[in-house]
């Protein structure tokens, strides 16, 4: 579920390590936009804030299982004007939060939400941002390369969206250095196998370079959501490295078939298996054996800061699947740092 038309957010919270509201839906307004004047909406209520307490249990669970820390292939960062409208959307349940309330449990400066992630022992995270429309994708990238320069624990981000030049911007960021790109069918209601974008996917295929893709119809469905149009990209480009994000929520099984079809396929955790998600797309208990077949394409996702619990919390859940130390070590850790060389 995650990222939304404000590049993700959810509802609730005010100020940091606080509540606000997110449910995975657009990045509203783009920069060159003018200012909205309705009044802002009464954010839900959030959770009771985690403080140095949560730090100290997270880093209990990774040091438990012999590790040097978490690598989180699914956190946002992203220009704090952007960010801002992104949990303004939340706040008001726009329609691409399913109707869900969920307040923002990390809601605060960047430099306060970087803080935390590093004090969970995060030693790798990512700045998953994306556009909503044509002709903010380059712009949100050169944001994040001033972002990865300046905060070299987050793997450089960048993103993509069919429009014309998009293969050249493409290609410009992975020469400055992107190491992980984030697209957002949802969001950005664009059809992942667009003519326009396939010349990028072959580049990012040829490149080595994974792509997030948040393509699951959770927590509402777009017109290109679900397994059918990613597969279709697939097939042109079968050694694409997608991570899916969010396990492809609800539609699990087809995106682990699609992982199990295609080798540099993967999934990400983000959100999947809470108590939250359980309620409302509740992963299939019968696929547990294929999750633990694919112990080594898993890949921790949180949706830090925009989610409605602790951190805690999404790794508690991966614990009590009962899939076993080993295969917890390779999801939290090992398989991203092997991904991304760490």
């Amino acid at each position: 579920m995650s990222d939304h038309r404000a590049l993700s957010g959810r509802p609730g919270g005010r100020r940091a390590v606080q509540p606000g509201t997110h449910t995975r839906t657009p990045a509203t307004t783009e920069h060159t936009e003018p200012a909205r004047t309705e009044p802002a909406p009464t954010a839900p209520t959030a959770p009771t804030p985690p403080g140095a307490g949560e730090a100290a249990e997270v880093r209990r669970f990774w040091e438990r299982l012999g590790v040097p820390g978490l690598v989180d292939v699914h956190t946002h960062f992203m220009p704090e004007r952007v960010l801002r409208k992104v949990w303004r959307y939340f706040d008001s349940l726009g329609p691409l939060t399913g109707g869900v309330e969920w307040p923002i449990t990390y809601r605060a400066e960047e430099a306060e939400r970087v803080a935390v992630i590093r004090e969970f022992g995060v030693r790798a995270f990512t700045a998953m941002l994306y556009p909503h429309k044509a002709g903010m994708a380059e712009w949100l990238n050169g944001w994040a390369v001033d972002f990865a320069r300046r905060t070299p624990d987050c793997l450089h981000t960048s993103t993509l969206f069919p429009e014309p030049g998009v293969e050249a911007y493409v290609r410009d960021a992975v020469e400055a250095g992107a190491r992980v790109f984030k697209a957002h069918v949802q969001v950005g209601a664009y059809d992942p196998a667009d003519e326009l974008l396939d010349p990028a996917w072959g580049l990012l295929a040829e490149a080595g370079t994974p792509v997030v893709i948040h393509c699951g119809s959770g927590p509402a469905p777009g017109k290109h959501t679900g397994p059918g149009p990613v597969a279709r990209v697939l097939a042109r480009h079968p050694r694409l490295r997608l991570v899916v994000a969010h396990m492809g929520m609800p539609e699990y099984e087809d995106f682990l078939a699609l992982a199990e079809r295609y080798d540099e396929v993967r999934l990400d955790t983000t959100m999947a298996f809470t108590g939250f998600s359980e309620r409302l797309a509740p992963f299939p208990k019968r696929a547990l054996p294929r999750l633990a077949g694919l112990g080594d394409r898993i890949l921790l996702g949180s949706d830090f800061p925009n989610i409605p619990y602790p951190y805690l919390e999404q790794l508690r859940a991966l614990e009590e699947l009962g899939l076993g130390d080993p295969w917890l070590r390779a999801v939290c850790h090992d398989n991203g740092a092997r991904l991304f060389g760490l």
